[in-house]
């Protein structure tokens, strides 16, 4: 190990004010022959390669660490973007002790060794430690819990790393105490210079060795990696050590290499998590905005990275409810055909029947006119008097129900002309919740349903006058 890496890690496991040079707990110092992704790890922030959003000068973060005023945090993010890295370069611009715990093989024992060993730095008047717990949602509730008092008195600065949304995956005592920031996968330029960095970088990277990276290369691993700079060097690394040198002795990695190193690409999608939720709500919103290019990309994600056809079915069902509704008389059954297809046909060819009925939803008109009539409807039902059901329209076929006056009164519809009695009531007091479009289909039903209303209200109207009229005989 190079005296530069001794330094920088000795900002990690730095020796108290006894000399003691014994490292943070759960952190060790001894690097071998680490990969070259994590050689590459920044310094400091401005080696940092992306989060623009996060870091950029005079951000709260950017204050926060370099004036050493950092308090508990989660870093959320895919992976590879660069949460461990950031906790690493707040450890060394803090100079603060850094303790590394997994929360897939860590224990309460392993959190409490790190409080101990915190709390003894803090009696000596010095800094506190930053533990940093990697996948914190792995914790359960009690897990989590030890943590809180010593998050609330100061006794550690937590970073936990999750690739799940904290908003779901931790407990809400935990997020109160701690301040949530989200990290983005790499843009492919920001991987581009991940990747000159440790071409060129001669005591760290690769730039000891012969070797030329050629553009094509260099623009296919930024493009397939998803994001992830880990898998960029990973894949970088292995296209040097394993490409043949030329007869002058230049290893040349080309994109036949790049290809050959990074294999297939790997989809960013967690089935139980955002990757999940995050890209159905596409899938659906470009369906709704009549985009059947966006919405077959989306559906192609899904299935390439092992998406449940039926789930994806069920949502398209429910979509041709909620966003055609009457505006296409075939949205529906089409959607239900789709999801029939994903109960009985399945992977793979269940695709090419989705993607049929994906692009005919798509291009369908839209409406919403009869989702939103029911909600309104059920929020009538739940916010005001429940209305009782009329005695002209109650069952009257049951023995002793014309006793009671059920059914008397009520118009049959198909005896009156165009099967529609204007003079039949079906509720107690007028309520418009459907209000249909001119839109597809629904067009016509507009016209005919704004001539049922018409004349229901003239037939009010006649029976109001006529029992005004009774009203004044009577009083005659």
């Amino acid at each position: 190990m190079s005296d530069t890496y001794q330094e920088l890690f000795s900002f990690i496991s730095p020796a108290d004010a006894t000399g003691d040079p014994s490292p943070c707990p759960g952190e060790s110092s001894d690097f071998g022959n680490a990969p070259l992704a994590f050689r590459m790890r920044p310094r400091d922030l401005s080696e940092i390669a992306g989060q623009k959003h996060l870091l950029y000068k005079g951000s709260l973060l950017e204050r926060a660490i370099t004036s050493d005023r950092l308090s508990s945090v989660i870093f959320f993010g895919p992976p590879g973007c660069g949460k461990t890295t950031l906790a690493e370069v707040i450890a060394l611009v803090t100079k603060r002790p850094f303790c590394r715990l997994s929360a897939v093989t860590s224990s309460v024992k392993d959190v409490r060794d790190v409080v101990d060993f915190s709390n003894s730095r803090r009696r000596a008047k010095l800094s506190t430690a930053v533990l940093f717990l990697d996948e914190i949602h792995r914790f359960n509730k009690a897990q989590q819990d030890v943590l809180l008092p010593h998050v609330e008195n100061g006794t550690l600065i937590l970073i936990g790393a999750t690739t799940e949304n904290p908003y779901f995956a931790l407990n809400n005592a935990l997020l109160s105490r701690s301040r949530v920031f989200q990290l983005k996968p790499l843009e492919a330029e920001d991987i581009k210079i991940v990747l000159e960095r440790a071409w060129h970088d001669g005591e760290r990277g690769l730039g000891k060795m012969p070797l030329d990276l050629t553009p094509e290369a260099e623009d296919f691993i930024a493009a397939r990696c998803e994001g992830d700079a880990r898998v960029a060097l990973n894949a970088l690394e292995l296209a040097a050590m394993t490409t043949a040198p030329d007869e002058k002795g230049t290893i040349t990695v080309a994109l036949s290499d790049a290809e050959a190193s990074l294999q297939k690409k790997v989809l960013l999608y967690d089935r139980d998590g955002d990757g999940h939720y995050d890209t159905i709500s596409a899938f659906i919103k470009s369906m709704r905005g009549s985009d059947p290019d966006a919405a077959l990309y989306w559906l192609a994600k899904m299935l390439q990275a092992g998406e449940d056809p039926r789930f994806i079915a069920r949502r398209m069902v429910i979509f041709a409810s909620e966003d055609i509704g009457c505006a296409d008389y075939l949205a529906l059954p089409m959607a239900m055909a789709a999801y029939q297809a994903a109960e009985r046909i399945g992977m793979p060819e269940v695709r090419i029947n989705l993607g049929h009925v994906v692009t005919y939803l798509s291009c369908c008109p839209k409406s919403n006119a009869a989702y939103l009539g029911l909600e309104a409807a059920w929020k009538d039902v739940m916010e005001n008097a429940t209305m009782e059901v009329p005695d002209h329209l109650k069952d009257a076929h049951y023995k002793g129900a014309k006793n009671l006056g059920h059914g008397e009164g009520y118009e049959y519809s198909h005896d009156a002309e165009g099967h529609f009695s204007a003079s039949q009531e079906y509720m107690p007091e007028e309520k418009l919740y459907y209000q249909p479009t001119t839109i597809g289909a629904e067009e016509r039903i507009y016209e005919r349903l704004s001539m049922w209303r018409k004349k229901r209200r003239a037939a009010r109207e006649d029976a109001r006058r006529e029992e005004s009229a009774d009203d004044g005989n009577k009083k005659l």
